[in-house]
């Protein structure tokens, strides 16, 4: 059975390659120039008009479309199509000084002044009437545009504001959600510290002059910043919906940003799109720094259930807003690009198409470099990569279907932020979630990363780091996922508190309680430099044998109906345990009551992966720093092969043969990979 979604438009059956392009800094003879490049590099795709709002409404209610008009025509003459933006994202100076209610008030509760991007308040409805007006004046001018391919919503969405408007606003969403000012009082345990309220008027958002000491109140503050900011982007998508019905619609978000809940965006958008800088170091360390960039690409597949997403941002050079500004060396822009088609884009995009002369980000790695031509390695690299687009044709739509799921939840990730305690400096929920699904990574195993809210069938293997919050229905949905004969693993700082931020009384883990059968007493805090010892307990049914490190965090427990397969070595707790599992119904829930090195990690789920015969993506062996993804329409299998080291590798394919998609070679026997190497094979 075909497992293949359509592409993003029909009218690109291809990989779109390009980017951000802004011709309203340039002159005719540049555009004409762009144009000519575009062809050469292989790119057919372009992000127009994200920050044009003052070039397009040059004063109020006075509109000049002709460059845009100019420009879209050119390129649809060379057949390069546009995601057409919406420019809210840098309104014009002309608004915010005719209407400063425009512009956001901080946390310090001062208004801010004209400039910088994404500065406008959340609630204004003279911003909002003015963001659909011209969203509404570009879908009725381009609407029947052969250069038209989608829509682009603003700009890295983001930030709050704390003026009268958006306090009322946020009142209101309160009243909606608790219904009464005592249940309000309840959920927050605002009787702490006598800070019981009597009237939903005597409510602040949590800002620098008032009252930040309440998690729930914090916490709701979030949600609400989350949901008017996704309000707004409504507000300008109405009309295009309206009057560009089938024309597919994103917003570039910016990977695992907590401003915003990106789970609660994916369903409003057609695709889903993020932009993706990471630091690569030109060392032995740039394994550990890809493992984090696969982890936020496995998310954006994941936030629409396995559908294709798209790469809006990324560079092919150099980062200029980075402590040290490092180009890409040779190999690394096809090795990255590949790295994000391995995870589910369907497209290779750029910031920016061509460096700029002037402002803040003229350094920034471009397609077109200052010197204006194609002469030089950066656009060689972009060009490669085209050329390689180009013959993956067969890939676009295709996914993966995992069989283990990592739990990454933007508001458990909020509430832990928040949280005053244990350890104030080295919580690392993302770092945490990261070096639980960096094993998988390395052994060529498909993992989604999911948030509680998600469906769980259909996998096998369920891990939940630090699930501090627990949100309403999840620990019932694992329970039926392990009863049913799934495995869950759930760590140290799990079930703590609910929703809200109230802690579950009745001992943790909370409402994992019974799954886990453990009840955690205490934990243990640990300072910098000091560390515990996890034994494994002889003949034990994991068989673990080697003992590791713990770090940072040390719950104290006593197994009630779980096994004990490891316990602590030091402190006045040795020998209670470290490491259980239970069975429950047909599956088992395992505790890991440490923070462990790596070392232990890759152990404990090696040994999960042999005893559940979870598949890998191929039989080989891989050395460290290389992973094997898949893409498949459920029939053709195609296997990306991917060295983040400098050194070279060779790798016996065992017994396995492909083919190599971008030569049409065969591949068998064994495949050498050089440094920053990278290859696209199809399983015979």
């Amino acid at each position: 059975m075909l497992d293949r979604y359509p592409p993003v438009n029909p009218k690109c059956p291809h990989f779109l390659h390009g980017g951000d392009y802004n011709p309203d800094q340039w002159d005719r003879r540049t555009w004409l120039e762009d144009v000519r490049l575009m062809k050469r590099s292989g790119c057919n795709a372009m992000s127009v008009g994200i920050f044009s709002w003052a070039h397009i409404e040059v004063e109020e209610d006075r509109f000049e479309f002709g460059w845009l008009d100019e420009v879209m025509d050119l390129l649809a003459e060379n057949g390069v199509q546009a995601l057409l933006a919406t420019p809210s994202a840098s309104h014009p100076a002309w608004m915010s000084a005719k209407y400063p209610e425009v512009l956001r008030v901080g946390a310090d509760l001062r208004r801010r002044h004209h400039g910088g991007r994404v500065n406008y308040c959340l609630t204004s409805p003279i911003f909002r009437r003015k963001a659909a007006q011209i969203a509404e004046k570009l879908a009725e001018r381009y609407k029947d545009h052969p250069a038209l391919l989608m829509w682009h919503m603003s700009n890295e969405y983001g930030g709050e504001c704390h003026c009268e408007l958006c306090q009322q606003a946020f009142r209101d969403w309160l009243c909606v959600r608790y219904g009464s000012i005592d249940a309000l009082n309840a959920a927050w345990w605002t009787s702490f510290w006598g800070h019981t309220l009597s009237d939903f008027l005597q409510i602040e958002s949590p800002h620098a002059l008032g009252e930040r000491s309440t998690q729930g109140h914090w916490l709701d503050w979030r949600r609400f910043v989350s949901d008017q900011m996704l309000s707004l982007m409504l507000d300008e998508i109405a009309p295009l919906r309206r009057i560009t019905p089938d024309v597919p619609i994103t917003t570039n978000a910016m990977g695992t940003y907590t401003g915003l809940n990106y789970w609660q965006w994916a369903p409003h958008q057609d695709v889903v799109s993020w932009d993706s800088y990471p630091r690569w170091r030109d060392d032995d360390s740039d394994w550990t720094m890809a493992a984090e960039v696969s982890f936020k690409h496995d998310i954006y597949r994941s936030l629409k259930g396995g559908k294709p997403w798209l790469l809006m941002e990324s560079t092919p050079s150099m980062t200029n807003w980075f402590a040290v500004c490092k180009p890409k060396r040779p190999g690394v822009h096809r090795l990255s690009s590949l790295q994000a088609v391995a995870h589910g884009a369907d497209s290779v995009q750029y910031f920016q198409w061509r460096k700029s002369r002037g402002c803040s980000e003229k350094y920034h790695g471009a397609v077109v470099d200052h010197c204006g031509h194609e002469n030089n390695r950066v656009f060689r690299d972009v060009a490669e990569v085209g050329e390689i687009l180009a013959k993956l044709d067969d890939v676009v739509g295709t996914t993966v279907r995992p069989e283990v799921a990592v739990v990454y939840d933007w508001e458990n990730c909020w509430a832990i932020d928040a949280c005053r305690g244990p350890h104030k400096e080295r919580k690392d929920y993302e770092q945490t979630c990261v070096r639980h699904y960096r094993p998988f990574w390395s052994a060529g195993i498909s993992v989604d990363v999911i948030d509680q809210t998600v469906d769980l069938d259909g996998y096998k293997l369920l891990i939940a780091p630090m699930s501090y919050l627990l949100r309403p229905g999840f620990a019932e949905r694992v329970e039926k996922f392990v009863q049913a004969g799934g495995w869950f693993v759930a760590t140290y700082w799990s079930g703590i508190v609910n929703e809200t931020d109230l802690v579950f009384t009745g001992g943790w883990p909370g409402p994992l309680r019974k799954l886990l059968g453990v009840w955690v007493e205490e934990m243990d805090a640990l300072y910098d430099g000091e560390h515990n010892t996890v034994v494994p307990v002889e003949d034990s049914s994991l068989g673990i044998s080697a003992a590791c490190r713990a770090e940072v965090f040390c719950d104290l427990l006593h197994a009630e109906s779980a096994e004990v397969l490891a316990t602590y070595g030091e402190q006045f707790y040795a020998g209670s345990p470290a490491l259980t599992v239970n069975s429950f119904g047909a599956g088992r829930a395992y505790y890991i009551a440490s923070r462990n090195e790596d070392a232990f990690l890759s152990d404990f789920y090696g040994r999960l992966v042999q005893e559940h015969g979870l598949k890998r993506v191929m039989k080989a062996r891989l050395p460290e720093g290389v992973t094997a993804q898949l893409r498949s329409d459920g029939e053709r299998q195609f296997v990306f092969l991917l060295n983040f080291k400098p050194a070279a590798c060779r790798i016996d394919l065992a017994g396995e043969e492909f083919t190599d998609l971008l030569t049409g070679q065969a591949v068998e026997g064994e495949i050498d990979l050089p440094g920053y190497g990278s290859e696209v094979l199809e399983k015979k």
